[in-house]
């Protein structure tokens, strides 16, 4: 499949040189874009800008009732969206694959349109009337990585349109199909200019970050990327919402069943293929279960298949990009290198495509690259601890803090422990279980902000308070 690098003020934009978005199943096509440039991205801005007002002057019902329609537009072509995606991503149609993330596309627009920014009434009597009122921001650039580019799409977008609000979207360049083919399929629901999308090379992003027609930027990536975004966004002043890298930590209490919590931790690892931002990439087990957690979980890891996302009963898909795959078997070798024990995985599995085995390592450290380092993909490190104290030190250590979790049979202690962790999630007997009506959002180095939920819709908004 071909198509524009640009959707702008309602309609595809030609021009641009053709990139070829690889397969990372196989090495070859998923597709070419025409690439946008600067003058694309000054043109999407300058469209949205031109739709605020309109727009913003809607009632929050008509937009309500419009991005209601965007999830039927999902819904209509999910399968067409899911295929397009499992080529450039890599991600199984099945499973918590393409078809998974289409879905919950779909349900969270759905559920983002029944949301209200009601007025606040601070004081109604004889001496003063004051109420608070949200109001739309103006023009909201969205830029979205490539592990979970649908859905992440949905999340920037979708709020930031009910709120009365423009947007400019740009999908990573190793990702841009699925995205791009969703905007042009929405421009049938929304009015020109409201919803612009540009992808192409790195260069557009300093461009549309930097522009003074923006007036928020919600960014989810690495937290050295983001950094650059808010450098780069502070001479004007930009609101943002930055939700960066992780490397999150999980603590398995000597009270737990092996066997029981096996699939649960298998999935908070390798949702994705461990390519989540909110995945569980640092395992901490009590000594005297330390084995029994680690027999079941490479049990439980010989019942899944890692191979093309279109053959259907593939589980697990490749590493969506060389350089991820390349750091992947970096840090897997240099813990092998460190005295680590290899329960299983850690050779790639083919020469054709970014295919790697799920990897389970024992006898891991602090101070090892793979437990230090966020690796972002199959491979977890299993770390061995007699005292809880130091684990949540261990747990803590990081200057990142995206989420957490603790398992245990008691699930009051464990509650307990959780607001021990430095981190905006933390789950007690699960990880990484994210929903519409919750926020999400992390500490430190992964970022600021929220999104989900009221809280999350409030985020595109000012507050303008009226005394009367």
């Amino acid at each position: 499949m071909q198509l524009s690098g640009a959707v702008i003020d309602g309609a595809p934009q030609s021009g641009g040189d053709l990139l070829e978005i690889v397969n990372p199943a196989g090495g070859d096509a998923a597709g070419t874009l025409s690439a946008a440039g600067e003058a694309d991205a000054l043109a999407a801005v300058a469209a949205a800008r031109a739709a605020f007002p309109a727009w913003a002057a809607r009632s929050p019902e008509e937009r309500a009732v419009l991005v209601n329609r965007c999830a039927d537009i999902i819904e209509a072509n999910a399968e067409e969206l899911a295929r397009l995606l499992t080529l450039e991503q890599g991600k199984p149609l099945n499973g918590m694959g393409s078809r998974f993330e289409l879905g919950g596309a779909a349900a969270w627009t759905r559920y983002t349109a029944s949301l209200k920014l009601p007025v606040d009434t601070i004081q109604d009597d004889a001496q003063a009337h004051i109420t608070v009122h949200r109001k739309p921001l103006g023009v909201v650039l969205s830029i979205t990585p490539w592990n979970w580019p649908v859905m992440i799409g949905i999340w920037h977008i979708m709020p930031a349109l009910l709120a009365g609000n423009t947007v400019v979207t740009k999908p990573s360049p190793y990702t841009p199909l699925s995205t791009m083919r969703l905007v042009q399929l929405l421009q049938d629901v929304l009015p020109p200019g409201v919803l612009n999308a540009v992808a192409g090379h790195d260069a557009i992003g300093p461009v549309l970050t930097a522009h003074p027609d923006v007036a928020k930027i919600c960014f989810t990536g690495s937290t050295r990327t983001g950094s650059a975004v808010m450098a780069s966004a502070a001479p004007t002043l930009k609101r943002l919402t930055l939700e960066l890298g992780g490397n999150d930590a999980g603590i398995v209490l000597p009270d737990c069943d092996p066997a029981a919590i096996a699939e649960g931790l298998f999935w908070g690892a390798l949702i994705n293929n461990g390519q989540t931002c909110a995945a569980l990439k640092r395992l901490y087990v009590h000594d005297s279960i330390y084995d029994g957690v680690c027999n079941a979980l490479v049990d439980f890891a010989a019942g899944v298949k890692v191979g093309n996302g279109l053959e259907e009963d593939s589980i697990l898909g490749p590493i969506q990009n060389r350089m991820q795959f390349e750091k992947v078997s970096r840090l897997v070798e240099e813990a092998k290198g460190s005295g680590a024990r290899l329960l299983c995985g850690g050779e790639a599995i083919s020469n054709s495509g970014y295919f790697y085995p799920v990897t389970f390592m024992a006898n891991c450290e602090k101070g090892m690259a793979l437990v230090d380092e966020e690796q972002f993909g199959p491979a977890l490190p299993i770390i061995r601890y007699t005292d809880l104290d130091d684990a949540l030190e261990q747990a803590n250590a990081l200057d990142v803090g995206l989420g957490g979790s603790i398992w245990s049979a008691d699930t009051a202690r464990a509650r307990d422990l959780a607001m021990q962790l430095e981190c905006g999630s933390a789950w007690v007997n699960k990880h990484g279980a994210i929903r519409p009506d919750v926020p999400f959002g992390g500490v430190k180095a992964s970022g600021f902000g929220v999104e989900f939920g009221h809280y999350g819709l409030e985020e595109f908004s000012s507050l303008h308070v009226i005394h009367d």
